[in-house]
């Protein structure tokens, strides 16, 4: 009996979890930081989807695309974590100094096309495919499989 019971309440929050997500255009949906975020480094970008995932503990994140295929993360209060623009260059200045000193005298006629941010370091792809992974000092840490 209790393996049913477990199973069902399972099934209950995996079901909750799946029907909290909520699909919009509707910038006035993200948090003011995510706003200004997209107001100061792409201020003409049209977005194209918001998907609003609601997780189980109230917890809210936030995955924008615009219409020219950039994917924007945030989080809960509207610091974005990832920013991937497939082929463009990642605005200048969403990456630290640090980081782009060191792509621009290691990797020539490259641009930064990803970044995310993780809680102990950034990763970046680079436009000719190559993963680097730096400290959240802008530290040099390594090449990574992406």
């Amino acid at each position: 009996m209790k393996k049913y019971l477990i199973m069902f309440v399972v099934a209950m929050m995996a079901t909750l979890s799946a029907s909290a997500d909520k699909y919009t255009i509707n910038r006035e949906n993200l948090p003011e930081a995510a706003r200004e975020m997209l107001d100061e480094y792409f201020p003409k970008a049209k977005v194209g989807m918001i998907k609003v995932d609601r997780h189980l503990l109230k917890k809210t994140d936030y995955d924008v695309k615009l219409v020219n295929g950039t994917k924007i993360e945030f989080d809960n209060s509207g610091k974005w974590t990832s920013v991937d623009c497939k082929t463009r260059e990642v605005p200048e200045g969403l990456v630290m100094k640090a980081i782009r000193t060191y792509v621009k005298k290691n990797f020539a006629d490259v641009k930064i096309v990803k970044i995310v941010k993780k809680t102990t370091s950034f990763e970046i792809t680079l436009s000719d495919g190559v993963g680097l992974k730096f400290s959240r000092l802008g530290q040099f840490k390594g090449v990574i499989d992406i």
